[in-house]
């Protein structure tokens, strides 16, 4: 009996790194994580992770046959097979990840950003199936872009295209510090880590009570924001709204740029649904030119969303297998 063709789809984040097996038909068979962040050594990191994905593809028995790895990161190149100056990685400069991975396999390995990553994995698995022109948004701990434009992924001359991010939504006047090292990018507003930024500055400008106040920086996060909005929290609510306000506003640009049919949403701060699509939608299409008025559409991603950066980064092998 011929095996069953698998493919390791890997999402790096600052915190885990998730990966699965994953078949042609987006179903992913096994997943497990290590600790990204407990690796200061980013070639003892690669070497532990291909160990753990190892002892998983043994555990499956003999009915698989792997094709390869796909690998999605904060700042990966598909050009090179590099991360390069990841912000919210233990691990800085140009690190040749594909290389480091080609140490211990013969098979496929393909590094890009996590949110190309994802943008690919809607075009194949998710809402984006017949769509040629669209937009996903990553929001988690950063905000992350992936472009696609008639049917094709922008990679750009660099391969960098898409860095949404790290764009400013307040040129001069915002003095947040971004990982990147300058201030006022869009992901220290729109992103976990940039809500909670919100809430921080609203309590700091305002006397008006809420159970936040009693949590430490260190204990807050987007979840409990998320959480207490549904409750009502006028604080938290205050947040969303800015939130919102800054992401439609910048996506009003990214509708100019790109002329998307639609633009999709996921991540963390996703799952907020209403509280942050809501005033998205409305901030986006205050500021688009009429042209785009009540054109684009604004979606959560289809594809699960535990599970997401991981389809997405293994659908970069069965695309390259199709080719």
């Amino acid at each position: 009996m011929a095996k069953k063709q698998i493919v390791v789809g890997i999402d790096i984040g600052g915190t885990n790194t998730v990966f699965g097996f994953v078949n042609r038909e987006g179903e992913i068979i096994s997943e497990a994580k290590v600790k990204t962040k407990e690796f200061e050594d980013v070639e003892v990191y690669v070497a532990a992770l291909y160990e753990k994905i190892n002892v998983t593809f043994r555990k499956l028995g003999n009915s698989y046959e792997l094709l390869g790895y796909g690998i999605g990161a904060p700042m990966g190149n598909i050009n090179n097979g590099t991360i390069e100056y990841p912000s919210n990685l233990p691990w800085k400069g140009i690190i040749p990840l594909a290389d480091y991975f080609k140490r211990y396999t013969t098979l496929t390995v393909t590094v890009t950003n996590d949110a190309n990553a994802a943008a690919v994995g809607e075009m194949i698995y998710g809402g984006a199936k017949n769509m040629k022109n669209f937009v996903v948004i990553t929001l988690g701990s950063g905000l992350g872009s992936g472009l696609v434009v008639d049917g094709k992924l922008v990679y750009g001359a660099n391969g960098f295209a898409g860095e949404i991010g790290h764009t400013a939504i307040r040129p001069g006047t915002s003095n947040r510090m971004c990982g990147c090292g300058r201030k006022g990018c869009l992901e220290t507003y729109v992103s976990a880590s940039g809500i909670k930024r919100t809430v921080l500055k609203i309590m700091a400008d305002s006397i008006e009570d809420s159970p936040l106040r009693e949590l430490s920086f260190n204990e807050l996060n987007s979840k409990i924001i998320h959480e207490a909005a549904l409750k009502g929290d006028h604080i938290a609510l205050k947040a969303f709204e800015h939130t919102g306000e800054m992401l439609g506003f910048k996506l009003a640009d990214v509708v100019a740029h790109t002329d998307p049919e639609a633009i999709f949403l996921f991540g963390g701060l996703a799952l907020a649904k209403d509280l942050i699509f809501e005033p998205a939608r409305e901030y986006m299409e205050q500021h688009l030119l009429s042209i785009y008025k009540g054109k684009v559409k604004l979606l959560p991603s289809e594809l699960s969303t535990q599970n997401a950066a991981v389809l997405g980064a293994s659908s970069l092998v069965w695309t390259l297998k199709e080719i």
